[in-house]
């Protein structure tokens, strides 16, 4: 339905002195802090988890040198979503209207809401990082589990544990709990690897709780006169980002420095088209992109729901 002349009364009627409701600022961008972004060229992509050897068995004087195999694990699967909204102005609209072009003000209100569109959607990977199979909201990854979860199969048998045994509020204790459990991290064979944790993830409720953990020079909450050791071994050297559309108000996520983690793709970038409509003069205005945001490798993140 178009947006006619009896929907912008007050804009036809001489006296007004502001429009306001569609200029307010907007957290845009938010999920360039946790997703690195490649483009696309097919209605889906697919990462392919690699097993590689075990540890090296001693070899006997003499015997003969074991073999290992190496093969695929799981399939991590991108599939693009396209995102697209629109709106239609009559031309007695347009030819009436005193104050500012109309188009250019909706066109605003468009990109607004396709931005938003984009964040939670982003957002969403973590959010339902914690849902359970089959519930609502549930985002299982390759290996058929969620995200954040103490039993990601591995293929030497056991699981990768990519969240802490006992949820927890984030504090000094979980928090360096978190860092030394990532340090824990095994591969599909079930051997150590080097990854560290990178980026502290905080809803907007915890970021005066991160910045007293992450930047005082002596511990917190203690009357103890110790130095702040997360901040004095720099242990997570990215600090910490605020993303403002997390629902969960007290959990917490630690990005991690593992490849091919959170993936962003872009399929088709944004872009706006403007027509007439020849039979009524109407004007219509569309954006539209496809995108998709997901993850590979659960070893990109360390999570808690909070206590």
């Amino acid at each position: 339905m178009a947006i006619s002349r009896s929907q912008l009364v007050k804009e036809l009627e001489p006296g007004l002195n502001a429009l306001f409701g569609l200029e307010y600022s907007r957290y845009d961008n938010e999920h360039a802090e946790i997703f690195d972004a490649e483009s696309s060229d097919r209605a889906f992509e697919e990462e392919v988890m690699l097993s590689g050897f075990g540890s090296a068995p001693t070899k006997s004087e003499g015997g003969a040198v074991s073999f290992d195999t190496a093969n695929e694990t799981f399939t991590a699967r991108y599939t693009h979503e396209t995102i697209a909204l629109a709106f239609s102005i009559t031309e007695e609209a347009v030819e009436d209207n005193l104050y500012d072009r109309l188009a250019a003000r909706y066109t605003r209100a468009l990109a607004r809401s396709m931005s938003n569109t984009k964040q939670v959607k982003a957002a969403a990977v973590l959010n339902n990082a914690f849902a359970a199979a089959g519930a609502a909201g549930t985002n299982p990854g390759g290996d058929g589990v969620s995200l954040i979860n103490t039993q990601h199969p591995l293929q030497s048998g056991g699981f990768l544990v990519n969240r802490l045994a006992t949820d927890a509020d984030l504090n000094e204790t979980s928090l360096e709990q978190s860092l030394i459990d990532i340090a824990d991290f095994r591969d599909e064979r079930g051997l150590r690897t080097a990854i560290q944790g990178m980026k502290l993830i905080i809803p907007r409720q915890l970021q005066f709780t991160a910045n007293r953990l992450m930047e005082s020079t002596l511990r917190t909450a203690t009357a103890d006169n110790d130095i702040n050791a997360i901040r004095n071994m720099g242990v997570i050297p990215q600090g910490y980002t605020v993303n403002h559309y997390l629902n969960d108000a007290d959990a917490f996520y630690i990005k991690t420095d593992a490849p091919n983690g959170f993936k962003h793709f872009t399929r088709t970038p944004l872009s706006t088209t403007m027509e007439g409509d020849f039979d009524t003069g109407n004007i219509r205005y569309k954006a539209r992109e496809r995108y998709s945001f997901g993850f590979s490798d659960p070893r990109c993140v360390f999570g808690t729901s909070g206590a």
